[in-house]
């Protein structure tokens, strides 16, 4: 079987493009919520509270994800780690028909 994926940014085969994703550097850092902002125009933009508790769901997520990379990483020089690979099948298939639909 051979895979074409034109979105490929140059990773090795040991990395995946999630893996990378969880090294970028946290993109919320330093947004303040709450805050009224008004242009010249006189608009006024207002960030609620729904979106601060997102952004620290996402930051969660980003933590727990880098912890189980690097759990992985230690497993996989140590010898021991076994993925397993049809939960790995089906979350490619899935993620694909999800990038079609």
């Amino acid at each position: 079987m051979r895979i074409n994926d034109r979105n490929l940014t140059g990773a090795t085969p040991a990395e995946s493009g999630r893996a990378q994703e969880a090294q970028k550097p946290n993109r919320n850092q330093g947004v303040q919520t709450e805050t009224p902002t008004t242009d010249k125009a006189g608009d006024r933009v207002e960030l609620s509270s729904t979106l601060e508790a997102l952004s620290r769901a996402i930051s969660a997520f980003g933590a727990e994800r880098s912890n189980r990379v690097q759990l992985h990483a230690v497993q996989y020089q140590r010898g021991t780690f076994h993925p397993d690979s049809e939960a790995t099948a089906r979350g490619m298939v899935s993620e694909a028909l999800l990038a079609e639909g």
